[in-house]
């Protein structure tokens, strides 16, 4: 590198390679239209920060009629931010309108226009068909892969002669072996290393609707980063937070906080040691009311739930059949069960069924004997495309060939579904019909850790032959309470005696027993819940879980057809909360993430390249969430459409087809019900 001095951090941020895109960001205050009394607690929050000293421990209350929370200060203004849009909205509250939460972890959005209901839509299809890119594009990636590894064979034989000492854990040493000489080990060096200021970016405070970065640059080309010291608070479409539950105020919170007071912060123990409390029964009979099952067990890891607990599903002398795009969870916990795997074409159940016809005709390899148990394990929605499994489909093959059917609900759980109980609730099918469900409490729930559901018989194997069950470290209590607050949240909770019935008017009867447990799906009865815990009327009731839920397939089915009305190629169903926008080029994923972050409204974003998915499919992933409003899908939509512009990503519709980002804005309630209507 040269000894010259290195630009600032700030003049880093204002080069600008495009003409409209690095705008300076703006600290105005908010339009005319703003209730005066909005107004003054803004200017208020201004004068503080201007002078740059202690915020005061309370803000100038305002009137009851325009109040937005009871912190006001936490809810108008942070110290030392103002982007409009990102701590506070950009349009005012009416008189009539009050929210109970912080505006940066959970935007104010009163209006009903913006909410739809997730289901599935007769007629709709739900095979991957992935769209091409043109000719121009797909050969220019090759090229610039087929550069990159060029150029980066040369360095490393030039490097090996020439510095040998900077090469010596790729070669022998000693009689040794080299640790890392294979195909992964040259492109963590000489691909990713080119784009590492996208991955590992360092936050800090709630991954809430906006998320505070912590500012660094690299002076030796990603070798290291040094942090400036500088934070900047961007809208944050990166997280699992489907739903909005990663808050750090609110009733959740509050029962959290509780649960400390009572059960401390960790169990000290695996849970057939002295790990197990009347909070992980609590919690397990919860999960199992709330996905409609007889029973449920929970783990301190989602990862961990499937690489530890197939393997006492399934073992040698099984087969297991994979869809293709599986979670790597899944492909570990098959390799360690030792059964033999194969695989099937993403969502293609022609495929499926051929392959489950040669199984069973087959059998075994060279013995030719009947396999013990075929296990076919799918995912309810998958985390890369944003697809949703043809659970229907599926189903009838399971009645014409008997295996078992294992589903993977880590990203539909919580998310798809009028009720939010994942891809059954989602297609109207009876849980019962799926011999084991897994799902996560990361993404919808705002926790940690996963479960796995079952019959009864089942789930008192898995307690014990699990390996979560004798080594893995209990779920801690906090995280625990987090769950069961924010699932009764969603399902609302009445009272034991209460008579059973269903909002939604798809109330399915699981047993004989008239009780109200055995109703899915409904709310969940008092007596599964904690005696000590209260949570708002507003949580109780189930109303802001079902609100929530509206708001997610809303910002979901308005950002996928935006996105695809300005001309992008995405990927994914149009309900599904995870956006696969195709960048293919490798040199875009930098770019991209760079411009987006230095958009007038900051906004974060995750990039994905090899091996998480092919690598001529490198892809932008947004991560939707309730918490975003209509505002915020807006601002990413112009964001993408142009910087979409600059770095010429847009390939899909023909421009005669393509909408203006102005109509695209401004018919946000009609876009978002395309994705509802019949498609093929």
């Amino acid at each position: 590198m040269p000894n010259s001095p290195l630009p600032s951090p700030m003049a880093l941020s204002n080069m600008s390679p495009t003409s409209s895109i690095f705008k300076k960001r703006s600290t105005s205050s908010l339009t005319p239209k703003t209730a005066a009394s909005y107004l003054s607690a803004l200017s208020e929050a201004d004068a503080r920060r201007s002078r740059r000293s202690p915020t005061p421990t309370a803000t100038p209350a305002l009137s009851l009629s325009s109040s937005v929370t009871s912190e006001s200060e936490e809810t108008v203004l942070h110290e030392n931010e103002g982007l409009p849009g990102l701590d506070y909205p950009l349009h005012a509250p009416t008189s009539e309108q009050v929210f109970n939460t912080v505006h940066s972890e959970f935007g104010h959005c009163a209006n009903n226009n913006f909410r739809l209901v997730s289901e599935h839509i007769p007629g709709t299809c739900l095979q991957h068909v992935p769209e091409e890119p043109p000719y121009y594009i797909v050969i220019s990636t090759y090229i610039s892969y087929l550069i990159l590894i060029c150029f980066g064979h040369i360095r490393d034989f030039l490097g090996k002669r020439f510095y040998p000492k900077a090469y010596q854990h790729l070669m022998p040493s000693d009689g040794y072996a080299p640790l890392n000489s294979d195909f992964d080990s040259f492109y963590t060096r000489r691909l990713k290393a080119r784009i590492d200021e996208c991955f590992s970016q360092p936050v800090t405070g709630v991954a809430g609707r906006t998320i505070m970065l912590l500012d660094r640059y690299s002076p030796d080309y990603n070798d290291t980063q040094i942090f400036t010291g500088g934070r900047t608070r961007a809208l944050n479409i990166s997280s699992y937070n489907y739903l909005g539950f990663a808050q750090a105020k609110g009733g959740c919170a509050d029962a959290v906080e509780e649960s400390i007071k009572r059960y401390g912060v960790s169990s000290a123990s695996s849970r057939l040691d002295a790990g197990s409390t009347d909070l992980h029964a609590t919690a397990e009979a919860l999960v199992a009311k709330f996905v409609g099952q007889e029973d449920a067990l929970i783990s301190s890891m989602g990862f961990a739930t499937n690489s530890a607990y197939i393997p006492a599903l399934v073992n040698k002398g099984c087969l297991v059949i994979s869809d293709e795009l599986n979670h790597a969870s899944i492909r570990f916990g098959v390799r360690l069960s030792g059964a033999n795997v194969r695989m099937y074409k993403h969502n293609d159940m022609a495929q499926l069924e051929s392959l489950l016809r040669e199984a069973i005709s087959q059998g075994q390899p060279k013995t030719h004997r009947p396999w013990k148990k075929i296990l076919v394990i799918v995912e309810g929605l998958y985390s890369m495309e944003g697809t949703v499994v043809d659970l229907p489909r599926i189903l009838e093959l399971k009645k014409k060939y008997k295996f078992y059917l294992f589903v993977d609900e880590a990203h539909s759980i919580g998310a798809v579904g009028p009720n939010g109980r994942g891809v059954c609730d989602f297609f109207g099918i009876s849980p019962r019909n799926i011999d084991i469900l897994m799902g996560t409490f990361t993404k919808s729930f705002g926790a940690a850790g996963g479960y796995i559901s079952g019959s009864k018989v089942l789930v008192d194997r898995l307690r014990v032959r699990g390996y979560l069950g004798a080594y893995g470290e209990a779920m801690s209590p906090p995280v625990l309470m987090q769950i069961v607050s924010s699932m009764a949240s969603i399902m609302g909770i009445a009272p034991s005696t209460a008579v059973a019935a269903s909002s939604s008017g798809s109330t399915l009867r699981l047993g004989s027993s008239s009780d109200l447990a055995d109703v899915h799906p409904g709310p969940a009865p008092q007596s599964l819940l904690p005696s000590w815990l209260t949570l708002d009327p507003s949580l109780a009731s189930g109303v802001e879980g079902r609100t929530r839920l509206q708001r997610l397939t809303f910002n979901s089915c308005y950002l996928h057809e935006g996105l695809k009305k300005l001309g992008f190629i995405t990927y994914g169903h149009p309900m599904s909360p995870v956006i696969a926008l195709l960048l293919f080029h490798p040199g875009k994923m930098h770019m991209f993430h760079r411009l987006m972050k230095q958009y007038k409204t900051p906004i974060i974003v995750v990039v994905v390249a090899y091996p998480a998915c092919a690598l001529m499919t490198t892809r932008v992933r947004l991560c939707v969430s309730a918490a975003h409003t209509k505002d915020d899908i807006d601002t990413i939509l112009r964001a993408c459409d142009e910087i979409g512009d600059v770095l010429d990503l847009k390939h899909g519709l023909p421009r005669r087809e393509r909408w203006d980002i102005e109509d695209v804005c401004a018919r946000a309630v009609e876009l978002a019900r395309i994705g509802t209507q019949p498609h093929t």
